[in-house]
């Protein structure tokens, strides 16, 4: 009699597929995948209990190191959630900035989600042209914030420093080339048969499922639920920007990457509105009235953005001191990554490099 046997496959934790150092164990019948185990842990190092042990500016420069692929985002959530605590006014100038950078970083996140989506997928060529964008995001982002993936440009109360003169019509002009970009991805890429042969009807979430797991971002809004930070809660001044919530109508994968390309369209809209109402404005301070020793009231808020990945939440606990008694961070690829199992069940052992890569997970806020 012939008996079949389980067979258990090891992905990572140094595949380039896999995102970085996650390793991911499939057990499988054939080349069905019957379960899926997640093992974290490779990159961690104690952001959260380093904050205790550092003033409250000083944990800054750690956010950057959670989602580093859109670390504007993440200084974003942190200094909101410390001057939410202390009460801070942000000068209006520094609003329009931080809009801009951080739409700028999620630009650059969701353009490296769909490069390495692509060549996951064997299409090399493809993961050029994003990347293309992403260069010159990235050198915008230099000459503003001085550094080119660790930015820590935020500051408790403002920005660093205004945007350099000579960098404001380096970013009209992107704006206005880049939608031709998007059409040209969508071209080239949404189009493709095999591609969408590899990602359509593949790992379709319920909504039901998504919501129960508490996923969040693309993920969830590929799954039909109109779930953006930005317009159900809006933070800073979002709510002064004219944009839409794309979503998705199957759930699957082409879902989920379709719908960060379409966010894109979005970003530029908003770094478009947020551009021409700066340069609007007369010359100003970009930095609140703020104590060079920062000691909050003794509380707790929590605090959270709409992250690149999805909700971005900080709880910050003072004791009163200048260092921070607790901090704990809501990271939403530790979240979303949890539906791994579910998401690769009964689907190809090659189907897992398309789910893996529609989740779009960063290591360093997984575990931190």
């Amino acid at each position: 009699m012939i008996k079949t046997e389980e067979f258990t496959l090891n992905m990572g934790p140094q595949h380039p597929s896999t995102h970085g150092v996650f390793r991911l164990i499939t057990h499988l019948d054939g080349e069905t995948v019957v379960k899926a185990e997640p093992v974290i842990g490779y990159l961690h190092r104690g952001i959260e209990k380093l904050a205790e042990a550092r003033t409250y500016s000083q944990f800054i420069p750690y956010t950057d190191r959670l989602d580093y692929l859109s670390s504007m985002l993440n200084n974003l959530g942190y200094v909101q959630a410390v001057e939410k605590l202390m009460g801070v006014e942000v000068p209006e100038r520094a609003e329009y900035i931080r809009v801009i950078v951080s739409e700028m970083s999620r630009l650059c996140s969701h353009l490296i989600a769909t490069g390495t989506l692509i060549m996951d997928l064997g299409g090399v060529t493809g993961f050029f042209y994003p990347y293309r964008e992403r260069e010159k995001l990235m050198d915008m982002l230099e000459m503003i914030s001085g550094s080119r993936l660790t930015f820590s440009y935020m500051r408790i109360g403002g920005v660093a420093g205004d945007i350099p003169a000579e960098v404001l019509p380096m970013i009209k002009k992107f704006t206005e080339e880049f939608p031709a970009c998007v059409d040209e991805y969508e071209g080239l890429i949404n189009g493709n048969e095999i591609f969408q042969a590899r990602m359509k009807g593949i790992s379709v979430l319920a909504r039901e499922k998504a919501l129960q797991y508490g996923v969040t971002g693309p993920i969830l809004r590929a799954a039909g639920v109109n779930y953006d930070l930005r317009k159900v809660r809006p933070y800073g001044i979002y709510d002064q920007f004219d944009f839409e919530v794309p979503l998705g109508e199957n759930s699957d994968c082409f879902d989920r990457f379709n719908v960060r390309v379409q966010e894109m369209r979005q970003s530029n809209r908003i770094i478009e509105q947020a551009l021409e109402q700066l340069m609007e404005l007369p010359e100003g301070p970009v930095i609140g009235k703020v104590s060079k020793v920062i000691k909050p009231p003794k509380g707790e808020v929590y605090h959270e953005i709409e992250g690149s990945k999805g909700v971005l939440g900080y709880h910050v606990i003072s004791d009163g001191t200048v260092n921070p008694y607790r901090v704990h961070v809501r990271r939403p690829s530790f979240i979303n990554l949890a539906l791994i199992d579910e998401m690769c069940r009964g689907w190809k052992v090659a189907d897992v490099i398309a789910i893996l890569g529609s989740i779009d997970i960063v290591l360093g806020e997984v575990d931190c």
